[in-house]
């Protein structure tokens, strides 16, 4: 017996005080969740915890089960609701996740990660991931390539080592990454998902899903400079070993604006996927080898897969290295900024306050202690925190590639000599 499946991905930009127009959107949101259209909705920027028990109750009649994974001091943000039974749930916190000391990009209090549910459809086990990486925020100037590669690495292995007897793997969400870009290729090749995404669509941009000129909270300018925007939010697919289907869908199924309102649902277009599956009569090891006798589901032979899985590695393991470097110009940097705070400090204690100004001196005081306490944090525990988070991406990374070495690399022994000489 066939099994179909209808997946919604959104956006919905929930940040309270700050997303315009929230309480309407969020209405709005609700209704399209209840319309009964969705067996499997995944939601990003979900912020409030008002916002996410109001549409949890309007959608409880279509999407009667529902899970938020709490995380960092704001929560991740993701949601997953279903119209089958959620039967198991877990979260899984990335390594790296912003900087605690950019309070306007805020990506660290979120506490961000992969979020895990397993939902019983027909007795059968569909595992859903839900995923919002960190934001790219200068793509000229990209401070956070290596956070977000290496959360692009760690989802596509916990999506691999979580497979199981599940009979579908379906990652849904913001990820945050164009197609093309390193932390793409890495999620992609490494968990072998299959974009749900049309690559002659994507690539003439009719699939954008953020900083469209439609939208009514692009920016003017983003839209003036890039009218089709970017497509960063996806919904991605991969079939169990005993189990075999095709795509049977994939659109942007909301309209412009919300109807009898000039605003968007949100600052991101919202994604959907129908795909039907069924049991096969081939045994897993022989499905994976038909697999890899022909075409893979993207397309490209599982050698070319391979390949491509060898390279993005290679290039997000010199991103790593980058990164440590910086991290020990950082640590001197802020280890030679608390102590010339600290001699400044020690100056001004053996000086007596001018006269009328002993309150504003005693504050100056303070700051500079608060200064001190500040840069020796950044010097040394979060120093440490971050050099061990990427330094846990980078020797997984390294491992991988080893693995490689090991099968005797791509095309023969040629391959894993050059997977040594680059490591």
């Amino acid at each position: 017996m066939a099994l179909e499946l209808s997946i919604l991905t959104l956006n919905i930009w929930g940040i309270p005080y700050v997303s315009k127009d929230r309480a309407v959107r969020v209405e709005a949101i609700g209704e399209v969740l209840a319309s009964g259209n969705y067996d499997i909705v995944s939601l990003q920027e979900v912020w409030s915890e008002s916002d996410y028990r109001y549409l949890k109750e309007r959608a409880a009649a279509a999407l009667p089960f529902a899970h938020y994974f709490y995380s960092g001091v704001v929560g991740s943000g993701l949601a997953v609701l279903s119209k089958y039974p959620i039967v198991s749930a877990f979260f899984h916190a990335w390594s790296v996740n912003g900087y605690v000391h950019r309070i306007q990009h805020g990506d660290w209090f979120g506490g961000k990660g992969v979020g895990f549910v397993k939902i019983s459809v027909n007795e059968q086990l569909v595992h859903v991931y839900a995923a919002h990486l960190h934001a790219e925020y200068d793509r000229s100037c990209d401070d956070y390539m290596a956070h977000r590669v290496i959360q692009a690495y760690d989802t596509a292995q916990f999506i691999e080592n979580t497979q199981g007897n599940g009979v579908l793997q379906v990652l849904a969400g913001d990820l945050n990454t164009e197609p093309g870009d390193l932390a793409y290729r890495v999620l992609q090749t490494c968990s072998r998902l299959t974009d749900s995404a049309d690559k002659k669509m994507y690539a003439s941009g009719d699939l954008n899903t953020n900083e469209i000129a439609r939208n009514s909270y692009t920016d003017p300018e983003a839209a003036k400079k890039s009218p089709k925007g970017k497509r960063i939010d996806y919904i991605m697919y991969r079939f169990g070993s005993h189990y075999e289907g095709k795509l049977l869908e994939h659109r942007l199924p909301l309209p412009d604006r919300i109807p009898g309102k000039d605003i968007s649902y949100s600052d991101h277009e919202a994604v959907y996927a129908k795909i039907i599956m069924k049991k096969t009569s081939s045994t897993s090891a022989i499905h994976h080898l038909m697999s890899c006798s022909g075409k893979s589901d993207q397309g490209e032979s599982c050698e070319n897969s391979d390949q491509e899985s060898i390279l993005a590695l290679r290039e997000s393991i010199v991103i790593c290295n980058e990164n440590l470097k910086q991290l020990e110009s950082h640590r001197r940097s802020y280890t030679l900024m608390a102590i010339a705070v600290i001699v400044v400090l020690l100056n001004m204690i053996e000086l007596e306050a001018p006269y009328g100004l002993k309150t504003a001196y005693l504050l100056l005081k303070f700051l500079l202690c608060g200064f001190i306490i500040f840069f020796v944090f950044m010097a040394t525990i979060w120093n440490i925190m971050e050099r061990h988070g990427i330094l846990a991406g980078k020797l997984s990374m390294e491992i991988a590639l080893k693995g490689y070495k090991d099968l005797g690399g791509i095309g023969g022994g040629d391959g894993g000599e050059k997977i040594a000489h680059k490591m």
